[in-house]
């Protein structure tokens, strides 16, 4: 009875919170990274629907008759799609869609016929078993298809951005960790038999991701600012192809070296490819290609190689004393703890506490 009342309590907050998260990114007031929250908060309403079927029951609506829980059923087999198509748009905004993307379409049509004769008092369970199995299945499908999606990313956002902290989409390669897990977990739970104690446990769990999920969305920051400056996430193979002749990559990459050493772009933490491109004057994806071809580096690479540079001179400097390593970090350009550590370690193969030491024993 107990376990009955918590659960219920756990079903209204759940389907209430989705239902109000989907329609924050949906109206989108902050307006940023709109396609992408657009389909994200489609996804939340979709997910919501998983709790409908209690909702109903709990307010003993008699509106469930089949013909409704069918649709229910179909439109929350969408779920992984939209949550898929959202990762499309955060990591790529000018995704258009093709003909080839109604392959996607193939799964969902599969299930609404097996929704449909599933009254067949024969093969009944057979179907509902088998449906049970293409939930897992799409489910599988796209969840790894969204994780491979936001590996790709994390390689590409380095082509443009100095400072990857806020934008590396962390938050939702986390939920997709958890999603899969979750997935899996109900659907050969389902497969296997129906349990209260399990409906609890997977509404905590679902409760704890929708908080995760909302704390992350609503403090999210634009993601693409360099669409007009004609380079795109989709322009990871740039270095590959020849923009410019050799004598004006010399004679570029000579510039961009006394602009870094006079004007210190690299101390701004908001620092991205077009600002740098604004401030030696060619397009966005011309300094792209200098670095990548000039320098055999990414744009976050070559950048943070400054930044490290000036922190260790910090660090050396008696004028600094008073500041503690990560004032030192801000001071550098940094915004972030992890991603100084990080990026300190892979440029100088020592934490920044491990320079400090030795250099103070010299």
């Amino acid at each position: 009875m107990i376990i009955n009342t918590i659960n219920t309590y756990f079903v209204i907050i759940a389907y209430g919170a989705l239902v109000l998260l989907s329609f924050l990114l949906i109206s989108n007031p902050l307006r940023v990274n709109k396609k992408a929250n657009l389909w994200f908060g489609l996804f939340l309403f979709l997910w919501s629907m998983f709790w409908i079927e209690e909702i109903f029951i709990l307010i003993k609506s008699d509106l469930l008759n089949y013909n409704l829980l069918t649709c229910i059923r179909f439109l929350r087999f969408l779920t992984p799609i939209f949550f898929y198509f959202s990762v499309v748009y955060y990591t790529n905004p000018d995704f258009k869609f093709k003909t080839s993307d109604f392959k996607y379409l193939i799964f969902p049509l599969i299930f609404l016929v097996g929704l449909m004769v599933q009254q067949d008092a024969v093969y009944g369970n057979l179907i509902a078993v088998s449906l049970n199995v293409l939930i897992i299945i799409q489910a599988i499908y796209f969840i790894v298809a969204s994780y491979l999606k936001i590996k790709r990313y994390k390689v590409e956002i380095e082509l443009f951005a100095s400072n990857t902290s806020e934008i590396n989409l962390n938050w939702i390669e986390y939920i997709i960790i958890s999603l899969f897990v979750l997935s899996i977990f109900i659907g050969v739970y389902n497969i296997l038999f129906v349990d209260a104690d399990l409906n609890l446990f997977a509404n905590i769990v679902s409760f704890v991701i929708i908080i995760f999920v909302a704390y992350n969305a609503l403090k999210q920051k634009e993601i693409f600012i360099i669409k007009d400056n004609q380079i795109t996430a989709d322009d990871s193979d740039i270095s590959k192809r020849k923009l410019i002749s050799d004598q004006d990559l010399d004679a570029l990459k000579t510039k961009l070296l006394q602009l870094m050493e006079s004007q210190k772009p690299y101390l701004d933490p908001e620092l991205n490819l077009v600002k740098l491109a604004q401030q030696i004057n060619i397009p966005a994806h011309q300094l792209s290609y200098v670095i990548n071809s000039g320098f055999n580096e990414n744009f976050f690479m070559f950048v943070n190689r400054y930044r490290v540079e000036k922190v260790k001179e910090l660090l050396l400097s008696e004028e600094k004393n008073h500041l503690s390593i990560m004032g030192i970090a801000f001071e550098a350009g940094f915004n972030s703890k992890t991603s100084f550590n990080t990026t300190f370690k892979k440029i100088s193969s020592q934490t920044p506490s491990e320079f400090k030491k030795r250099s103070s024993t010299l």
